[in-house]
C-alpha cells in the first residue's frame, strides 16, 4: 500500500509542470496520512536495500555482469542485477523508471539471507561452544592445579617448613633433608609426567582406531547422514516427551505417595492411640472381673448368713408365734419367789463362804497339829535312847 502511493505520487508530480500542485489540493489529516505512509514504505526500502546490499557484496565479479533485457513482459533479473535508474536533465520532461525485483526474487533472497543468517549464527555458536569449552578447560586446569600447588605447599609446610628452625634450640636443620623432599618430588613428577605420556598415546592410537573405523565406514556407506540426524533428533525429542511425561506422572504418584504417607501417618497414630486404650480397657476389665469375682463370693456369704439369720427368725417366729403371757398375779407371785430364791441363793453364797473360811483356819491348825506331832516323834526315841 505504501509503494502503492508513494508510485502514484511520483507520477502525479511528473506528469504536472508544478511537482506541488496536487499537494495543495490535500487536507491535513491527508498530507499526514500521506507522510506516514511514505515513512514506511521508505523505512521498508532502506530494509530491502541493506538485505539486497549483503547479498551483493557475498557474490563474485563473475556474477555481478547484467542478463540481457528482453522485450516481453517484465524484465527477468538475477539476484546479482542492480536496479537501473534513468535520469533526465530535466524532471519535467523525463520521468524516473526504476526496475526493482519480483516477490518471487525477494522472497528467494530472503530466504537465502535466511539461510546465511542462521549458517552464520551455528558457526557464531559452535564458535562460542568451543570458545566456552576451551576457557572451561582452562579454568579445570587451573583450578586442578591451584589445588596441586596449594596440597604441595601444605606438604612441605608440614614436612620441611615447620621443622625448618628449632623453637626450642633455634637451630636450623640440615639442608639434606631439604634435598631429598625435592628430589622425593621431581621422581613423582617425572613419574606422572610418564605416566600422562603412555596415557597420551594410548589416547592417540584409539583415536587413529576410532578414525580407521569412522573412514571404513563412511566406504561403506554406514555413516550417518543429515537425514538420520534429523531422525534421531525427532525421536530425541519424542523420547524427551515421553520422558516428561513420565516425570509427571513420577510427581503425581509422589504428591499421591506424600497423601498417602499422611493419612496411613494418622492412621498409625490413630492404631497406636486404639492399642494403647485397648490394653488399658483390657487392665481394667481384669480388675474389674476381679471386683466381680470379690462381689460375687461376698454375695454367696452374705447370702448363707441371709438363710442362716431367716432360719433364726423364723424359728423366733414360731416361738414367737407358740407364746403366751401369764396372767399379772401369776408373774408377781413368780417374781417374789425368783427374788426370795435370788436371796437364799446369796445366804447360801455367804454361809458357804463362812464355811471356807472355817476350812481354811482348821486346815491350817490341822497342818500346824500334824508338824509339832512329827517333831515330838522325833525327839522321843533320841531321849529313849
Amino acid at each position: 500500500m505504501a509503494d502503492t502511493d508513494a508510485e502514484s505520487v511520483r507520477t502525479e508530480s511528473q506528469a504536472g509542470e508544478d511537482p506541488f500542485h496536487p499537494l495543495t489540493e490535500l487536507s491535513p489529516e491527508q498530507l499526514r496520512a500521506l507522510i506516514r505512509d511514505t515513512s514506511n514504505a521508505v523505512s521498508t526500502l532502506k530494509a530491502e536495500t541493506e538485505v539486497f546490499e549483503k547479498f551483493c557484496k557475498r557474490l563474485d565479479a563473475a556474477d555481478l555482469t547484467p542478463a540481457p533485457i528482453t522485450e516481453a513482459g517484465p524484465p527477468s533479473l538475477d539476484f546479482s542485477q542492480m536496479r537501473s535508474r534513468r535520469r533526465s536533465k530535466s524532471r519535467s520532461t523525463i520521468s524516473e523508471r526504476l526496475f526493482s525485483l519480483s516477490v518471487e526474487q525477494k522472497c528467494e533472497l530472503v530466504q537465502r539471507e535466511l539461510e546465511e543468517s542462521k549458517e552464520e549464527a551455528r558457526k557464531d555458536k559452535e564458535n562460542a561452544d568451543r570458545l566456552v569449552q576451551s576457557l572451561q578447560a582452562t579454568m579445570e586446569e587451573a583450578e586442578i592445579r591451584r589445588a596441586e600447588i596449594k596440597k604441595a605447599t601444605y606438604e612441605f609446610e608440614r614436612d620441611i617448613g615447620r621443622a625448618a628452625v628449632s623453637r626450642k634450640t633455634g637451630t636450623s636443620v640440615a639442608p639434606d633433608k631439604i634435598l631429598r623432599y625435592l628430589e622425593e618430588k621431581t621422581r613423582a613428577r617425572d613419574s606422572l609426567i610418564d605416566k600422562l605420556r603412555l596415557k597420551n598415546a594410548s589416547l592417540k592410537v584409539h583415536k587413529k582406531k576410532l578414525q580407521m573405523q569412522l573412514k571404513q565406514k563412511e566406504e561403506m556407506g554406514e555413516v550417518l547422514h543429515e537425514v538420520d540426524f534429523q531422525q534421531l533428533k525427532i525421536e530425541n525429542a519424542q523420547f524427551l516427551e515421553r520422558i516428561d511425561e513420565r516425570n509427571q506422572d513420577l510427581l503425581h504418584l509422589k504428591l499421591t505417595t506424600g497423601d498417602t504417607l499422611q493419612v496411613f501417618n494418622s492412621y498409625k497414630k490413630k492404631l497406636q492411640n486404639s492399642t494403647m486404650e485397648s490394653c488399658h480397657l483390657d487392665k481394667e476389665i481384669s480388675t474389674r472381673s476381679e471386683m466381680l469375682r470379690r462381689i460375687e463370693c461376698e454375695t454367696h456369704l452374705v447370702e448363707q448368713e441371709r438363710q442362716k439369720a431367716e432360719n433364726v427368725n423364723k424359728k423366733l417366729r414360731r416361738q414367737l408365734s407358740d407364746y403366751r403371757v401369764p396372767d399379772v398375779l401369776q408373774y408377781v407371785q413368780e417374781k417374789m419367789e425368783q427374788d426370795q430364791l435370788q436371796k437364799t441363793i446369796r445366804v447360801w453364797e455367804r454361809k458357804a463362804e463362812i464355811a471356807q473360811l472355817s476350812l481354811n483356819t482348821r486346815g491350817r491348825a490341822w497342818e500346824q497339829l500334824k508338824g509339832a506331832g512329827n517333831i515330838q516323834c522325833y525327839t522321843q526315841p533320841a531321849a529313849g535312847h
